[in-house]
C-alpha cells in the first residue's frame, strides 16, 4: 500500500497537464498576452512541473573614451573573452487546485544575479469562485480573472515577449529592452475580457521587497512622500483580434503610477541579469555586474510611466508569417533625495520572419533607442543619456521544446559626462544560446 500511494503520488506531481489558463512555458506561449478567458473543467487535483534552461555563448567586444584597461581604474572596461556564460534555470509548479482555481508558482534555480535556488513569486488565479453561492458571481466570473500573490506587474505588453533567467522562448532576440520594465510586486490584477477587448486594473505595494519599518522623514534624503507606503496603480486597454487565418492585430496603451515607494525597481526588478555578458563594465562577470547593455533611470521613489504597444502579424500563405511590435514608452521619476521629477522615454520596434511547415525558423531586426534625463551628482552636471541599439537575430526551434538562437548587437551610448564608465562607450558582437523549456 505504502509503494502504491507513493507512485500515485508521483503520477500526480509529475503529470503531463496543459493548463489553458496559465501560459505554456514553450514555443505554444510565444505571441501569448493576457490569457484568454476559456471555459475551465475539474477532475481532481493536477500538478504540472515544468521547467527552462538557457546556456549562451558569448562573443562581445567593448570600448569607451578611458583606453584600455588599468587595474584600479574604474573608468576602463575588464578585456573580455569568447566564452560560454553561466547558464540559468527556472522551476515552473503549476496547480488546478479546484474549479477555476489555479496556482503558478516560480523559481530560478540558478540565476546571473542569485547563483543559488530561490522563488520568484506565485500567485493564485481564479477564473470562477466556487466558495460563493450567488448567480451574479458567476456571472460576472464569466468574462473575469483574478490574480492575487506576488506576481509580474502587468505594465505594458513588453513584458509578455522579455526573456527571465532560464526562460527565453518568447523573446526572438537575445536580450530585453535598454530600459527594461519589469518587476514582481505584490497585490492583486483584475481582467475584464469583453469580446475582443480586455481591460486590466491591479494595485500593488510598489515593491520588490517589502519594507515594513516607516520612513523617518527627518533625515534628508528620505522623501517617499513624507514616509508612507504608497501602492502602486496600473491600468490597461488592449484591443486584440484574430481578423481572419492570415491577420492578426492587437494595441494596448497601459500605465502605471506610485506616488512614493520605498525603493520602487519598475526598471531595474530583474534578479536573474541581461544576457549581454560581461559588456560594460570594469569587473570581471559576477552577481554584482548582472545588468550589462540594461539602464535604469533611477526612479526608486516617485514613478508615472505610459507604454503603447501595437503587435501585429500577418500570414499571407502556410508556413510564412511576418510579425512586427513596437514600444513608445514615457516614463517620469525621482530618486528620494530628489525634488524634481525626469523624463525617460523608449522606443522599441522590431520585425521578425518566421518560416517553416511549423514556423519552426525565424530571422528579425530590431532598433531600440532610449532617451534619459539624469540629474546633476557630486562633480557630474545633469546630463541626457542617449542609447541606441541595433540587434539582427536568428532560431530555430527543432522541437516546441528545444531551441537554439543567435544574435549580432551594435549598442551606442551618447550624452555621457567624462567620467563615465560609458563615456563614448559602445559594445558590439555575437551572442548564441540554446534553450529549453517545458
Amino acid at each position: 500500500m505504502k509503494k502504491r500511494g507513493l507512485l500515485t503520488t508521483v503520477a500526480i506531481l509529475t503529470a503531463c497537464v496543459t493548463f489553458a489558463q496559465l501560459r505554456p512555458t514553450n514555443k505554444d506561449g510565444i505571441n501569448v498576452f493576457e490569457t484568454p478567458k476559456t471555459e475551465t473543467e475539474f477532475d481532481g487535483l493536477k500538478v504540472n512541473i515544468g521547467g527552462a534552461l538557457t546556456l549562451p555563448y558569448s562573443a562581445l567586444d567593448h570600448s569607451n573614451a578611458h583606453g584600455e584597461y588599468v587595474s584600479g581604474d574604474p573608468l576602463t572596461l575588464v578585456p573580455l573573452t569568447n566564452n560560454f556564460g553561466l547558464p540559468q534555470a527556472n522551476l515552473f509548479i503549476k496547480s488546478n487546485l479546484s474549479d477555476g482555481i489555479y496556482l503558478n508558482f516560480e523559481l530560478y534555480l540558478a540565476s546571473r544575479h542569485h547563483n543559488e535556488t530561490w522563488v520568484k513569486g506565485g500567485f493564485l488565479q481564479l477564473e470562477k469562485m466556487p466558495f460563493l453561492p450567488w448567480d451574479f458571481v458567476d456571472e460576472i466570473m464569466e468574462v473575469t480573472t483574478i490574480k492575487v500573490g506576488q506576481f509580474d506587474v502587468n505594465y505594458g505588453d513588453a513584458h509578455f515577449r522579455r526573456s527571465d533567467g532560464g526562460l527565453t522562448f518568447y523573446n526572438p532576440f537575445m536580450e530585453n529592452h535598454i530600459m527594461d520594465e519589469f518587476a514582481t510586486e505584490i497585490g492583486a490584477e483584475v481582467d475584464v475580457h469583453l469580446a475582443d477587448f480586455t481591460v486590466v486594473g491591479a494595485i500593488t505595494n510598489g515593491q520588490l521587497n517589502p519594507a515594513l519599518q516607516k520612513i523617518d522623514t527627518t533625515q534628508a534624503g528620505n522623501r517617499y512622500s513624507n514616509g508612507k507606503m504608497n501602492p502602486a496603480l496600473i491600468g490597461k486597454l488592449a484591443y486584440d483580434k484574430q481578423f481572419n487565418d492570415q491577420f492578426r492585430l492587437r494595441v494596448s496603451g497601459s500605465g502605471y503610477y506610485t506616488a512614493g515607494s520605498y525603493k520602487n525597481t519598475l526598471f531595474g526588478g530583474d534578479r536573474t541579469g541581461s544576457n549581454y555578458y560581461g559588456v560594460m563594465y570594469h569587473a570581471a562577470p559576477s552577481s554584482s555586474t548582472f545588468s550589462n547593455g540594461r539602464f535604469n533611470p533611477g526612479f526608486g521613489d516617485k514613478v508615472s510611466a505610459l507604454m503603447g504597444n501595437l503587435f501585429l502579424k500577418y500570414s499571407p500563405v502556410n508556413g510564412v508569417s511576418f510579425e512586427s511590435f513596437t514600444t513608445l514608452e514615457k516614463a517620469k521619476g525621482r530618486t528620494a533625495a530628489e525634488q524634481d521629477l525626469r523624463d525617460a522615454d523608449q522606443f522599441v520596434t522590431d520585425l521578425v520572419v518566421r518560416f517553416g511547415a511549423d514556423e519552426q525558423f525565424y530571422v528579425g531586426g530590431r532598433y531600440n533607442v532610449l532617451k534619459a534625463d539624469m540629474a546633476a551628482v557630486e562633480n557630474t552636471p545633469a546630463y541626457k543619456a542617449d542609447i541606441s541599439r541595433t540587434a539582427i537575430a536568428a532560431g530555430w526551434y527543432m522541437t516546441k521544446n528545444v531551441m537554439a538562437k543567435v544574435e549580432y548587437v551594435k549598442q551606442n551610448y551618447d550624452g555621457f559626462p567624462s567620467n563615465s564608465i560609458y563615456s563614448d562607450a559602445q559594445f558590439d558582437g555575437l551572442t548564441l544560446a540554446g534553450s529549453i523549456a517545458f
